[in-house]
């Protein structure tokens, strides 16, 4: 049975769903959420693997052909293999993709890839021991490069390190990472810090914009030249001019991409949203718990799509910052 597509009143046609399985996370990002006194939901409320993989199967029928999981941290959440073959297995499945802070992938790289794990992006913002902790409030860096090489040596399709970039606190880090990039062969991706935080402390000031970010690795390494072909990524994506090490940029706040945004979200806790800065969500768990059929889950994820806005409107006096945080929505 097949649905019709999740397409707005924009003409923005959605076929990306993010799927948070868990607004728990391991390390605590200065830039994310509080040292100590974290809310999560009650296990109870967490949609389970059977209600999660009925829900990207009704998306499925409504043109949905990416998925990609998050949290929280998603390696967290015990058997997260088990999902992503639920997932895998489903026909109208073609990407299914990972989001991890990478520090307990070593331990699960090869029966995430063996359970049909396609690809993986993981965040890392700093590459130095004493700056990882200092950030994360944890002392897990080697727990996370050796998830990165567990990712390679299992051979994902993809693997990617995402960087959020502060200003005051990571330019040092952005040649390094230009050189990780060309040294490594992954992809290097800065993402602009984003008004998703705990304390509510986002400031545009503390921005470092992808143009800066840009001009510094050019200046110490070499010209960065565009990629011409489609990657279906929220990124703008180029090469260094030799042809050595790719380097893409999430400029959120710069330059937004509103006008194309083609994906929304599920949370841990069974609510739909269908923007990362929105104030409204559209309840599934309690339809799911209710004995709702196929139509009226669909229905709903109609409904959130039709409610879209045109944009984030962080640029805008408009702009109000969520009450939820990034963990607690799905990354």
């Amino acid at each position: 049975m097949r649905f019709g597509a999740l397409t707005d009143r924009f003409g923005r046609r959605h076929t990306k769903l993010r799927v948070s399985v868990t607004d728990r996370c391991n390390l605590r990002c200065r830039y994310c959420m509080p040292a100590e006194g974290v809310p999560v939901a009650p296990r109870d409320e967490l949609l389970t693997f059977e209600e999660l993989e009925r829900v990207v199967r009704i998306a499925t029928e409504l043109g949905v052909t990416q998925v990609r999981l998050t949290g929280g941290e998603p390696l967290v959440r015990k058997n997260l293999d088990v999902l992503v073959a639920k997932l895998a297995a489903l026909p109208g499945v073609r990407d299914l993709a990972l989001s991890t802070n990478a520090v307990l992938l070593a331990e699960q790289a090869d029966a995430l890839r063996a359970a049909g794990l396609q690809r993986v992006n993981i965040s890392l913002d700093v590459l130095d021991p004493a700056a990882f902790k200092a950030i994360t409030r944890r002392d897990d860096y080697d727990r996370v490069v050796a998830g990165i090489e567990a990712a390679r040596g299992v051979g994902f399709d993809s693997i990617k390190v995402n960087v959020v970039s502060l200003r005051g606190v990571t330019e040092d880090q952005v040649v390094p990472f230009g050189n990780f990039a060309r040294d490594t062969g992954l992809e290097v991706r800065f993402i602009e810090y984003m008004p998703l935080d705990a304390s509510s402390e986002w400031e545009r000031g503390r921005v470092l914009f992808a143009a800066d970010i840009r001009r510094a690795l050019e200046e110490a390494i070499q010209p960065l030249a565009p990629i011409s072909e489609p990657t279906g990524s929220p990124a703008t994506e180029y090469e260094f001019a030799d042809g050595v090490g790719r380097i893409g940029f999430i400029p959120t706040v710069s330059q937004p991409f509103c006008a194309t945004c083609d994906r929304f979200r599920l949370t841990a806790d069974g609510k739909l949203r269908n923007c990362l800065f929105s104030h409204d969500e559209v309840d599934l768990r309690g339809p799911l718990r209710e004995g709702a059929d196929d139509a009226a889950i669909a229905a709903l994820m109609q409904q959130a799509i039709a409610a879209k806005g045109p944009g984030h409107q962080i640029n805008t006096d408009q702009f109000v910052q969520p009450a939820r945080t990034m963990s607690a929505i799905g990354g």
